[in-house]
């Protein structure tokens, strides 16, 4: 394959990818906007609840990453057997999702009190927790569509789904917050039953692609240990956000403020470059399926260029924007300036950031969840080391913090350039004995 059409073949796939992860976030978004409007209480539950909501999905997203399975049996012709993988998600997704929706439904109360909540905050949580817990199995079958859909490189449909879900919440919140009277509730209900409508979306748009099969176990077993290495990963990388927030409120109010807007700039600018990621998940598992591992090895390459082209525009941007950029977002003087110094080390960020979600996709792609998952844990080494020495010098405020990101991203993108350079090595090894017995 040409080196042009390959990047474009990743690009075509990226946009839709784009999109989709641009507009999944807009669910809590509309859920923020409109609760907040109903006072401050509403809004410090919601806070909360949204809280345990993203944990606990995080930790069952590994449905999402049926895509390698499906995409590699599809590359190399084996179709049934791709669709014997979507239907275990399938009936994963009701395994997990109703258990797991019935113990958030009981334990919404005790679980919000220990997270703060007390008082109307309290009863504001535990409402939106307990009612949102019941939509738990139909996100998992949308993550599951996602998965799936993926696998035979069918990113618009996903595309598709999402936006006409996100219109369908805004109307149903506007709906029963505004017009019934239904306050906290009638956001969480809302959001329910969008969830309901996407499930069964997700469900028809994958109908074809599923065998008509029961469960068992010895096809549910390899799914369930990639999810527990990719579980590890996501409370790894949890735990460096949930650590710089929680050493931003210990120094003061303004670095918290500025934080929270430096986190969402951040998590904007990751949505951008794991657009170019997204695609890998099944072109490197295809390309592997197919007996062409020189492909696999050449998409990675591919994804690095393209996404590290992307990153220095990006950080030239925000690098760019830097004197005026903190004053859209708060007045306070002791925000921007804590601001400005974060956004130089963001801007820097971008290109370790690149490599580091390229070869995340790269890897996914080649199934190394096993790899993923422990040195996720490993990379933590990179971030402690100058977190913990702004929470005790606090003068390096969150420019310090931030710049323990800065090594924990750059350990990422080491260790993983590593890690795919040697699965590499080894794509090619085993081609040139296949040619020499051939």
């Amino acid at each position: 394959m040409l080196r042009d059409d390959l990047d474009r073949r990743i690009v075509q796939l990226a946009i839709p990818a784009l999109g989709t992860l641009a507009i999944e976030p807009l669910y809590i978004l509309v859920d923020t906007a409109i609760v907040g409007r109903l006072g401050t209480p509403q809004l410090a539950g919601l806070a909360i609840a949204s809280l345990v909501l993203l944990n606990v999905i995080s930790v069952l997203a590994f449905l999402e990453y049926v895509t390698p399975d499906i995409a590699f049996n599809v590359g190399a012709g084996r179709v049934d057997d791709a669709r014997q993988v979507a239907t275990t998600g399938l009936w994963l997704s009701l395994a997990i999702g109703v258990p797991t929706s019935m113990l958030l439904f009981t334990l919404a109360r005790p679980v919000c009190w220990l997270l703060g909540g007390r008082g109307d905050v309290l009863e504001h949580a535990t409402t939106y927790l307990s009612i949102s817990a019941l939509g738990i199995p139909f996100v998992l079958f949308a993550l599951l569509g996602h998965g799936v859909l993926r696998g035979y490189n069918n990113l618009r449909t996903p595309l598709r789904i999402v936006v006409i879900a996100n219109v369908v919440n805004l109307v149903l919140e506007i709906v029963a917050v505004y017009w019934l009277d239904l306050g906290v509730a009638g956001s969480a209900w809302s959001t329910v039953a969008t969830q309901v409508i996407a499930a069964g979306v997700f469900l028809l748009a994958m109908h074809e692609h599923l065998a008509r099969a029961k469960p068992s176990w010895a096809r549910a077993r390899p799914l369930l240990r990639q999810g527990r290495h990719l579980a590890i990963r996501s409370i790894a990388m949890y735990a460096v956000w949930n650590m710089v927030t929680l050493i931003a409120a210990y120094l003061d109010a303004p670095t918290l403020a500025a934080n929270q807007v430096a986190l969402q700039l951040f998590i904007f600018l990751a949505l951008v470059l794991d657009a170019l990621a997204v695609p890998l998940h099944s072109l490197v598992a295809g390309e592997l399926g197919s007996g062409n591992p020189a492909g696999a090895a050449a998409i990675g390459r591919a994804s690095v260029r393209l996404s590290l082209w992307c990153a220095v525009a990006l950080g030239a941007l925000v690098m760019a924007a830097t004197p005026f950029l903190p004053s859209l977002f708060t007045t306070d003087p002791a925000v921007r300036s804590r601001l400005v110094g974060t956004l130089l080390v963001l801007a820097v960020m971008q290109i370790p950031g690149a490599i580091a979600f390229a070869l995340d996709g790269a890897l996914i792609g080649a199934q190394d969840m096993n790899w993923l998952g422990r040195q996720a844990v490993f990379n933590l080494v990179g971030f402690l080391p100058l977190a913990a020495a702004t929470l005790v010098w606090p003068s390096l405020g969150l420019a310090g913090l931030w710049g323990a990101q800065l090594m924990w991203m750059t350990m990422r993108a080491v260790v993983n350039s590593r890690r795919w350079n040697r699965l590499s090595a080894s794509f090619s090894a085993a081609e040139s004995r296949r040619a020499a017995l051939g």
